[in-house]
Protein backbone atom coordinates (compact mmCIF):
# COMPACT_ATOMS: atom_id res chain seq x y z
CA UNK A 1 0.00 0.00 0.00
CA UNK A 2 3.12 2.29 0.87
CA UNK A 3 4.70 1.47 -2.46
CA UNK A 4 1.16 2.16 -4.36
CA UNK A 5 1.04 5.52 -2.37
CA UNK A 6 4.66 6.84 -3.55
CA UNK A 7 3.87 5.69 -7.25
CA UNK A 8 0.70 8.17 -7.09
CA UNK A 9 2.54 10.80 -5.22
CA UNK A 10 5.44 10.55 -8.00
CA UNK A 11 3.14 10.27 -10.77
CA UNK A 12 0.86 13.34 -9.89
CA UNK A 13 4.15 15.13 -9.50
CA UNK A 14 5.21 14.58 -12.68
CA UNK A 15 1.93 15.23 -14.13
CA UNK A 16 1.87 18.82 -13.04
CA UNK A 17 5.79 19.76 -13.98
CA UNK A 18 6.78 19.68 -9.98
CA UNK A 19 10.20 17.76 -11.41
CA UNK A 20 12.25 18.97 -8.71
CA UNK A 21 10.15 17.22 -6.05
CA UNK A 22 9.76 14.43 -8.23
CA UNK A 23 13.85 14.01 -8.32
CA UNK A 24 14.14 15.00 -4.31
CA UNK A 25 11.83 11.98 -3.61
CA UNK A 26 13.81 9.48 -5.55
CA UNK A 27 17.45 10.82 -4.82
CA UNK A 28 18.43 8.28 -2.13
CA UNK A 29 17.42 5.83 -5.02
CA UNK A 30 19.88 3.46 -6.73
CA UNK A 31 19.62 3.06 -10.35
CA UNK A 32 18.13 -0.52 -10.65
CA UNK A 33 15.27 0.61 -8.04
CA UNK A 34 14.42 3.78 -10.18
CA UNK A 35 13.99 1.72 -13.35
CA UNK A 36 11.47 -0.70 -11.21
CA UNK A 37 9.93 2.87 -10.39
CA UNK A 38 9.63 3.81 -14.00
CA UNK A 39 8.83 0.34 -15.38
CA UNK A 40 5.47 0.79 -12.70
CA UNK A 41 4.87 4.44 -13.90
CA UNK A 42 2.44 5.77 -16.65
CA UNK A 43 4.43 5.99 -20.11
CA UNK A 44 4.38 9.83 -20.01
CA UNK A 45 5.11 10.65 -16.60
CA UNK A 46 7.90 7.68 -16.77
CA UNK A 47 9.46 9.64 -20.16
CA UNK A 48 9.24 12.72 -17.77
CA UNK A 49 11.32 11.18 -15.46
CA UNK A 50 13.43 9.59 -17.20
CA UNK A 51 14.57 12.82 -19.25
CA UNK A 52 15.51 14.81 -16.17
CA UNK A 53 17.67 12.01 -14.65
CA UNK A 54 20.94 12.33 -13.78
CA UNK A 55 22.09 9.06 -14.40
CA UNK A 56 19.25 8.40 -17.19
CA UNK A 57 21.60 5.93 -19.41
CA UNK A 58 22.42 3.38 -16.28
CA UNK A 59 18.62 3.66 -15.40
CA UNK A 60 17.20 3.36 -19.23
CA UNK A 61 19.50 0.11 -19.43
CA UNK A 62 17.80 -1.32 -16.39
CA UNK A 63 14.27 -1.11 -17.50
CA UNK A 64 12.14 -4.10 -19.11
CA UNK A 65 12.62 -4.22 -22.87
CA UNK A 66 9.34 -3.86 -23.18
CA UNK A 67 9.06 -0.20 -21.26
CA UNK A 68 12.56 0.52 -23.62
CA UNK A 69 10.55 0.34 -26.57
CA UNK A 70 7.75 2.43 -25.18
CA UNK A 71 9.89 5.02 -24.45
CA UNK A 72 12.10 4.93 -27.43
CA UNK A 73 8.92 5.81 -29.41
CA UNK A 74 7.86 8.98 -27.11
CA UNK A 75 11.53 10.36 -27.20
CA UNK A 76 12.77 12.69 -29.89
CA UNK A 77 15.57 11.06 -31.86
CA UNK A 78 18.21 13.30 -30.48
CA UNK A 79 17.36 12.60 -27.06
CA UNK A 80 17.44 8.99 -27.40
CA UNK A 81 20.56 9.45 -29.16
CA UNK A 82 22.14 10.86 -26.24
CA UNK A 83 20.71 8.11 -23.82
CA UNK A 84 22.12 5.70 -26.10
CA UNK A 85 25.36 7.25 -26.86
CA UNK A 86 26.23 7.05 -22.89
CA UNK A 87 25.43 3.35 -22.35
CA UNK A 88 27.60 0.46 -22.55
CA UNK A 89 28.48 -1.08 -25.79
CA UNK A 90 26.63 -3.95 -25.42
CA UNK A 91 23.65 -2.91 -23.47
CA UNK A 92 23.23 0.11 -26.59
CA UNK A 93 23.18 -3.13 -29.37
CA UNK A 94 20.32 -5.07 -27.04
CA UNK A 95 18.45 -2.19 -27.40
CA UNK A 96 18.91 -1.24 -30.65
CA UNK A 97 18.13 -4.83 -32.02
CA UNK A 98 14.95 -4.47 -30.13
CA UNK A 99 13.65 -1.50 -32.23
CA UNK A 100 11.99 -2.18 -36.09
CA UNK A 101 13.53 -1.48 -39.09
CA UNK A 102 12.41 2.00 -39.72
CA UNK A 103 13.37 3.29 -35.92
CA UNK A 104 16.67 1.95 -36.57
CA UNK A 105 17.06 4.12 -39.61
CA UNK A 106 15.79 7.23 -38.05
CA UNK A 107 18.25 6.55 -35.03
CA UNK A 108 21.35 5.86 -36.41
CA UNK A 109 21.81 9.16 -38.06
CA UNK A 110 21.73 10.67 -34.74
CA UNK A 111 24.29 8.71 -33.38
CA UNK A 112 27.98 9.55 -33.50
CA UNK A 113 29.96 7.85 -36.42
CA UNK A 114 32.11 5.49 -33.86
CA UNK A 115 28.87 4.82 -32.02
CA UNK A 116 26.95 3.39 -35.51
CA UNK A 117 29.87 1.40 -36.35
CA UNK A 118 29.92 -0.11 -33.01
CA UNK A 119 26.35 -0.41 -32.56
CA UNK A 120 26.48 -2.22 -36.84
CA UNK A 121 29.35 -4.59 -35.60
CA UNK A 122 27.85 -5.84 -32.51
CA UNK A 123 23.91 -6.13 -33.91
CA UNK A 124 25.44 -8.77 -36.66
CA UNK A 125 25.63 -11.73 -34.43
CA UNK A 126 23.12 -14.12 -33.93
CA UNK A 127 20.76 -14.06 -31.22
CA UNK A 128 22.15 -16.80 -28.38
CA UNK A 129 26.01 -16.59 -29.46
CA UNK A 130 28.98 -14.75 -27.75
CA UNK A 131 29.16 -12.06 -30.09
CA UNK A 132 25.25 -10.77 -28.91
CA UNK A 133 26.46 -10.33 -25.45
CA UNK A 134 30.32 -8.68 -25.38
CA UNK A 135 30.78 -5.91 -25.05
CA UNK A 136 33.41 -4.04 -27.91
CA UNK A 137 34.90 -1.59 -24.53
CA UNK A 138 37.53 -3.14 -22.91
CA UNK A 139 41.41 -2.22 -21.85
CA UNK A 140 44.15 -3.07 -24.03
CA UNK A 141 48.02 -2.92 -23.97
CA UNK A 142 51.19 -3.25 -25.92
CA UNK A 143 54.03 -6.14 -24.99
CA UNK A 144 56.68 -3.84 -24.77
CA UNK A 145 54.97 -1.24 -22.33
CA UNK A 146 56.68 -1.18 -18.62
CA UNK A 147 54.47 -1.35 -15.62
CA UNK A 148 55.04 2.36 -15.34
CA UNK A 149 53.50 3.07 -18.72
CA UNK A 150 51.18 0.59 -18.86
CA UNK A 151 49.18 1.69 -15.66
CA UNK A 152 48.93 5.16 -16.87
CA UNK A 153 47.41 3.83 -20.36
CA UNK A 154 44.93 1.92 -18.10
CA UNK A 155 44.27 5.65 -16.40
CA UNK A 156 43.87 7.04 -19.95
CA UNK A 157 41.55 3.94 -21.26
CA UNK A 158 39.02 3.83 -17.60
CA UNK A 159 36.34 5.90 -18.57
CA UNK A 160 36.00 4.15 -21.41
CA UNK A 161 35.89 0.49 -20.32
CA UNK A 162 33.55 -2.23 -18.76
CA UNK A 163 36.20 -3.22 -16.34
CA UNK A 164 40.33 -1.77 -16.19
CA UNK A 165 41.11 -5.31 -13.57
CA UNK A 166 41.53 -7.18 -16.14
CA UNK A 167 43.95 -6.14 -19.70
CA UNK A 168 44.21 -7.44 -22.85
CA UNK A 169 47.55 -7.12 -24.83
CA UNK A 170 47.68 -7.09 -28.55
CA UNK A 171 49.45 -6.94 -30.82
CA UNK A 172 49.40 -4.41 -34.14
CA UNK A 173 46.71 -7.04 -35.84
CA UNK A 174 44.94 -6.90 -32.86
CA UNK A 175 45.84 -10.16 -32.39
CA UNK A 176 45.50 -11.68 -28.81
CA UNK A 177 48.68 -12.62 -26.84
CA UNK A 178 48.01 -12.21 -23.56
CA UNK A 179 46.05 -11.28 -20.58
CA UNK A 180 47.35 -9.25 -17.50
CA UNK A 181 45.72 -8.37 -14.18
CA UNK A 182 46.00 -4.49 -12.56
CA UNK A 183 47.00 -6.03 -9.53
CA UNK A 184 49.80 -8.07 -11.28
CA UNK A 185 51.08 -4.31 -12.80
CA UNK A 186 50.62 -2.79 -9.24
CA UNK A 187 52.66 -5.43 -7.60
CA UNK A 188 55.83 -6.08 -10.22
CA UNK A 189 58.94 -3.77 -10.07
CA UNK A 190 58.46 -0.37 -12.76
CA UNK A 191 60.63 -1.27 -15.15
CA UNK A 192 59.07 -4.97 -15.41
CA UNK A 193 57.73 -5.62 -18.80
CA UNK A 194 54.05 -5.97 -19.93
CA UNK A 195 55.33 -9.32 -21.83
CA UNK A 196 57.21 -10.99 -19.07
CA UNK A 197 54.10 -10.51 -16.74
CA UNK A 198 51.43 -11.34 -18.82
CA UNK A 199 49.44 -14.90 -19.19
CA UNK A 200 50.49 -16.13 -22.37
CA UNK A 201 47.66 -18.91 -22.63
CA UNK A 202 44.54 -17.27 -22.54
CA UNK A 203 40.87 -18.55 -22.20
CA UNK A 204 38.63 -17.34 -24.71
CA UNK A 205 35.26 -18.30 -26.90
CA UNK A 206 34.67 -17.33 -30.40
CA UNK A 207 31.97 -14.85 -31.44
CA UNK A 208 29.85 -17.97 -32.66
CA UNK A 209 30.14 -19.55 -29.69
CA UNK A 210 26.97 -20.52 -27.79
CA UNK A 211 26.27 -18.17 -24.97
CA UNK A 212 25.46 -20.45 -22.20
CA UNK A 213 29.23 -22.05 -22.94
CA UNK A 214 30.38 -18.78 -22.48
CA UNK A 215 28.91 -18.21 -19.28
CA UNK A 216 30.15 -21.94 -18.32
CA UNK A 217 33.34 -20.89 -18.47
CA UNK A 218 33.15 -17.85 -16.68
CA UNK A 219 31.63 -19.80 -14.09
CA UNK A 220 34.12 -22.54 -14.07
CA UNK A 221 37.71 -20.40 -14.25
CA UNK A 222 35.84 -17.46 -11.82
CA UNK A 223 36.23 -14.92 -14.28
CA UNK A 224 35.57 -11.21 -14.81
CA UNK A 225 35.69 -11.30 -17.73
CA UNK A 226 36.13 -13.29 -20.74
CA UNK A 227 37.84 -12.30 -24.19
CA UNK A 228 35.80 -12.75 -27.28
CA UNK A 229 37.71 -13.26 -31.16
CA UNK A 230 36.59 -13.42 -34.80
CA UNK A 231 37.41 -16.31 -37.00
CA UNK A 232 40.95 -15.00 -37.67
CA UNK A 233 42.05 -15.25 -34.28
CA UNK A 234 41.36 -11.02 -33.35
CA UNK A 235 40.03 -9.92 -30.37
CA UNK A 236 36.41 -8.05 -30.94
CA UNK A 237 34.94 -7.86 -27.27
CA UNK A 238 34.29 -8.93 -24.41
CA UNK A 239 31.45 -10.69 -22.08
CA UNK A 240 31.62 -9.48 -18.33
CA UNK A 241 30.92 -12.15 -15.29
CA UNK A 242 27.57 -9.84 -14.64
CA UNK A 243 26.58 -10.73 -18.57
CA UNK A 244 27.36 -14.29 -17.75
CA UNK A 245 24.81 -14.23 -14.82
CA UNK A 246 21.79 -12.67 -16.75
CA UNK A 247 22.49 -15.53 -19.19
CA UNK A 248 22.50 -18.23 -16.83
CA UNK A 249 18.96 -16.94 -15.20
CA UNK A 250 17.81 -16.99 -18.71
CA UNK A 251 19.02 -20.70 -19.47
CA UNK A 252 17.53 -21.90 -15.85
CA UNK A 253 14.44 -19.46 -16.62
CA UNK A 254 14.10 -20.99 -19.93
CA UNK A 255 14.67 -24.82 -18.55
CA UNK A 256 12.71 -24.49 -15.93
CA UNK A 257 9.48 -23.28 -18.31
CA UNK A 258 10.46 -26.60 -20.64
CA UNK A 259 10.58 -28.67 -17.52
CA UNK A 260 6.43 -28.17 -16.87
CA UNK A 261 6.27 -28.25 -20.35
CA UNK A 262 5.44 -24.29 -21.43
CA UNK A 263 6.87 -22.84 -24.29
CA UNK A 264 9.95 -20.79 -23.72
CA UNK A 265 10.67 -19.32 -27.06
CA UNK A 266 9.23 -15.81 -25.65
CA UNK A 267 10.00 -13.86 -22.77
CA UNK A 268 6.42 -13.01 -21.99
CA UNK A 269 5.62 -11.15 -17.75
CA UNK A 270 3.07 -13.16 -16.70
CA UNK A 271 2.16 -10.50 -14.97
CA UNK A 272 1.38 -7.82 -18.02
CA UNK A 273 1.77 -10.56 -20.92
CA UNK A 274 -1.85 -10.91 -23.10
CA UNK A 275 -4.25 -13.51 -22.02
CA UNK A 276 -4.05 -14.82 -25.67
CA UNK A 277 0.12 -14.94 -25.68
CA UNK A 278 -0.34 -16.88 -21.98
CA UNK A 279 -2.66 -19.26 -24.24
CA UNK A 280 -0.09 -19.84 -27.10
CA UNK A 281 2.62 -20.75 -24.93
CA UNK A 282 0.42 -23.61 -22.92
CA UNK A 283 -1.37 -25.23 -25.37
CA UNK A 284 0.52 -27.21 -27.15
CA UNK A 285 2.48 -29.46 -24.67
CA UNK A 286 -1.04 -29.98 -22.41
CA UNK A 287 -2.91 -30.99 -25.98
CA UNK A 288 0.12 -33.07 -26.90
CA UNK A 289 -0.03 -34.52 -22.93
CA UNK A 290 -4.22 -35.33 -23.57
CA UNK A 291 -3.38 -38.09 -26.15
CA UNK A 292 -0.61 -39.49 -23.79
CA UNK A 293 -2.81 -39.86 -21.57
CA UNK A 294 -4.79 -42.09 -23.93
CA UNK A 295 -2.70 -44.63 -23.76
CA UNK A 296 -4.06 -44.89 -20.13
CA UNK A 297 -7.39 -45.25 -20.31
CA UNK A 298 -6.52 -48.05 -23.36
CA UNK A 299 -4.76 -50.32 -20.92
CA UNK A 300 -7.66 -49.81 -18.46
CA UNK A 301 -9.70 -50.63 -21.20
CA UNK A 302 -7.76 -54.04 -21.67
CA UNK A 303 -7.79 -54.87 -18.48
CA UNK A 304 -11.74 -54.24 -17.67
CA UNK A 305 -12.79 -57.96 -16.81
CA UNK A 306 -9.88 -58.18 -13.89
CA UNK A 307 -10.69 -54.78 -12.81
CA UNK A 308 -14.79 -55.82 -12.54
CA UNK A 309 -13.92 -58.92 -10.76
CA UNK A 310 -11.35 -57.27 -8.44
CA UNK A 311 -13.11 -53.51 -7.77
CA UNK A 312 -10.15 -53.06 -4.76
CA UNK A 313 -8.20 -52.75 -7.77
CA UNK A 314 -9.20 -49.48 -8.35
CA UNK A 315 -8.74 -47.82 -5.30
CA UNK A 316 -4.58 -48.00 -5.67
CA UNK A 317 -4.20 -47.49 -9.04
CA UNK A 318 -4.09 -43.50 -8.68
CA UNK A 319 -1.43 -44.21 -5.96
CA UNK A 320 0.89 -46.62 -7.83
CA UNK A 321 0.71 -44.46 -11.15
CA UNK A 322 1.40 -41.63 -9.52
CA UNK A 323 4.41 -43.08 -7.56
CA UNK A 324 5.99 -43.95 -10.98
CA UNK A 325 5.13 -40.48 -12.21
CA UNK A 326 7.01 -38.63 -9.66
CA UNK A 327 10.09 -41.14 -9.26
CA UNK A 328 10.32 -41.33 -13.13
CA UNK A 329 9.99 -36.77 -12.77
CA UNK A 330 12.89 -36.77 -10.11
CA UNK A 331 15.07 -38.97 -12.25
CA UNK A 332 14.55 -36.17 -15.00
CA UNK A 333 15.02 -33.37 -13.14
CA UNK A 334 17.87 -34.48 -12.36
CA UNK A 335 19.62 -35.65 -15.60
CA UNK A 336 18.10 -32.74 -17.13
CA UNK A 337 20.26 -30.72 -14.72
CA UNK A 338 23.25 -32.71 -14.94
CA UNK A 339 23.38 -32.53 -19.06
CA UNK A 340 22.87 -28.55 -18.76
CA UNK A 341 25.80 -28.33 -16.04
CA UNK A 342 28.46 -30.55 -18.01
CA UNK A 343 28.41 -33.45 -14.84
CA UNK A 344 27.49 -36.15 -17.44
CA UNK A 345 27.57 -36.75 -20.83
CA UNK A 346 26.09 -39.15 -23.20
CA UNK A 347 28.45 -41.50 -23.35
CA UNK A 348 28.01 -41.80 -19.40
CA UNK A 349 24.35 -43.33 -19.90
CA UNK A 350 24.83 -47.12 -19.43
CA UNK A 351 27.04 -46.21 -15.83
CA UNK A 352 24.39 -44.18 -14.69
CA UNK A 353 21.66 -46.68 -15.74
CA UNK A 354 23.31 -49.27 -13.43
CA UNK A 355 23.15 -46.77 -10.46
CA UNK A 356 19.77 -45.75 -11.13
CA UNK A 357 18.68 -49.05 -11.35
CA UNK A 358 20.01 -49.65 -7.95
CA UNK A 359 18.69 -47.17 -6.56
CA UNK A 360 15.32 -47.51 -7.86
CA UNK A 361 15.25 -50.72 -6.63
CA UNK A 362 15.98 -49.30 -3.26
CA UNK A 363 13.39 -46.88 -4.07
CA UNK A 364 10.71 -49.31 -4.90
CA UNK A 365 11.17 -51.82 -2.23
CA UNK A 366 10.82 -49.41 0.33
CA UNK A 367 7.33 -48.05 -1.38
CA UNK A 368 6.22 -51.74 -1.89
CA UNK A 369 6.76 -52.59 1.71
CA UNK A 370 4.65 -49.08 2.64
CA UNK A 371 1.39 -49.96 0.09
CA UNK A 372 1.71 -53.98 0.89
CA UNK A 373 0.34 -53.18 3.89
CA UNK A 374 -2.38 -50.81 2.98
CA UNK A 375 -3.50 -53.80 0.66
CA UNK A 376 -3.64 -56.29 3.41
CA UNK A 377 -5.92 -53.64 5.17
CA UNK A 378 -7.99 -52.86 1.94
CA UNK A 379 -8.10 -56.58 0.53
CA UNK A 380 -5.95 -59.85 1.40
CA UNK A 381 -2.32 -61.20 1.05
CA UNK A 382 -2.66 -61.57 -3.39
CA UNK A 383 -3.63 -58.29 -3.58
CA UNK A 384 -0.75 -57.35 -1.10
CA UNK A 385 1.73 -59.14 -3.34
CA UNK A 386 -0.04 -58.00 -6.29
CA UNK A 387 0.44 -54.02 -4.97
CA UNK A 388 4.26 -54.97 -3.88
CA UNK A 389 5.83 -56.17 -6.97
CA UNK A 390 3.59 -53.98 -9.00
CA UNK A 391 4.78 -50.38 -7.13
CA UNK A 392 8.29 -51.89 -7.36
CA UNK A 393 8.05 -52.87 -11.21
CA UNK A 394 6.34 -48.90 -11.96
CA UNK A 395 9.10 -47.38 -10.00
CA UNK A 396 11.57 -49.48 -11.19
CA UNK A 397 10.41 -48.64 -14.95
CA UNK A 398 9.48 -44.41 -13.94
CA UNK A 399 13.55 -44.17 -13.17
CA UNK A 400 14.27 -45.61 -15.91
CA UNK A 401 11.65 -43.56 -18.60
CA UNK A 402 13.23 -40.42 -16.65
CA UNK A 403 16.70 -41.07 -16.83
CA UNK A 404 16.92 -42.14 -19.88
CA UNK A 405 14.71 -39.59 -21.94
CA UNK A 406 17.11 -36.60 -21.61
CA UNK A 407 19.65 -39.29 -22.91
CA UNK A 408 17.77 -39.70 -25.83
CA UNK A 409 16.66 -35.91 -27.03
CA UNK A 410 20.31 -35.20 -26.05
CA UNK A 411 21.23 -37.65 -28.77
CA UNK A 412 18.71 -36.68 -31.09
CA UNK A 413 20.10 -33.04 -31.08
CA UNK A 414 17.15 -31.85 -29.06
CA UNK A 415 17.14 -29.67 -26.02
CA UNK A 416 17.33 -32.18 -22.63
CA UNK A 417 14.95 -29.97 -20.60
CA UNK A 418 11.74 -31.04 -22.92
CA UNK A 419 12.09 -34.32 -21.11
CA UNK A 420 9.87 -31.76 -18.86
CA UNK A 421 7.73 -33.26 -15.79
CA UNK A 422 4.40 -33.62 -17.63
CA UNK A 423 6.13 -35.82 -20.20
CA UNK A 424 7.90 -38.24 -17.90
CA UNK A 425 4.54 -38.08 -16.18
CA UNK A 426 2.09 -38.79 -18.85
CA UNK A 427 4.46 -41.77 -19.79
CA UNK A 428 5.03 -43.50 -16.98
CA UNK A 429 1.26 -43.38 -16.12
CA UNK A 430 0.55 -45.30 -19.41
CA UNK A 431 3.44 -48.26 -18.62
CA UNK A 432 2.49 -47.59 -14.66
CA UNK A 433 -1.17 -48.82 -15.47
CA UNK A 434 0.01 -51.70 -18.00
CA UNK A 435 2.12 -53.36 -15.15
CA UNK A 436 -0.29 -52.78 -12.48
CA UNK A 437 -3.27 -54.23 -14.26
CA UNK A 438 -1.10 -57.25 -16.25
CA UNK A 439 0.37 -58.15 -12.40
CA UNK A 440 -2.73 -58.36 -11.34
CA UNK A 441 -4.48 -60.17 -14.24
CA UNK A 442 -1.55 -63.38 -13.95
CA UNK A 443 -1.33 -63.38 -10.07
CA UNK A 444 -5.37 -62.74 -9.07
CA UNK A 445 -7.06 -64.62 -12.22
CA UNK A 446 -4.15 -67.75 -10.95
CA UNK A 447 -6.02 -67.26 -7.42
CA UNK A 448 -9.28 -67.82 -8.57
Amino acid sequence: MAQNNFLLLLDDALKHQRIDQALKAIESFKAVDIADILNQLPLDSGRELLLHLPERAYVFSYLEPEKQVQLAKTISWSELAKIIGEMSSDKRADIFKQLDTEQQNALLPALAQAEREDIRQLSQHAEGTAGAIMSSEYATLTAELNTTQAIQMLRLEAPDTETIYIAYVLDSDRKLLGVISLKQLILAPENALVQDLMIKDVIFCRVDTDQDEVAKKIARYDFLALPIVDDSGKMVGIVTYDDAMDVASEEATEDFLKSSAVDASSKLSIKTAPILQLYKKRVFWLVILVFGSLLSSIGIAHFEDIISRNIVLVFFLPLLVGSGGNAGAQSATLMVRALATGDVEAKDWLYLLFRELLVALCLGGTMALAVSILGLYRGDEMVALVLALSMTGIVLLGCIIGMSLPFILNLLKLDPASASAPLVTSICDATGVLVYLYIASQLLSFSV
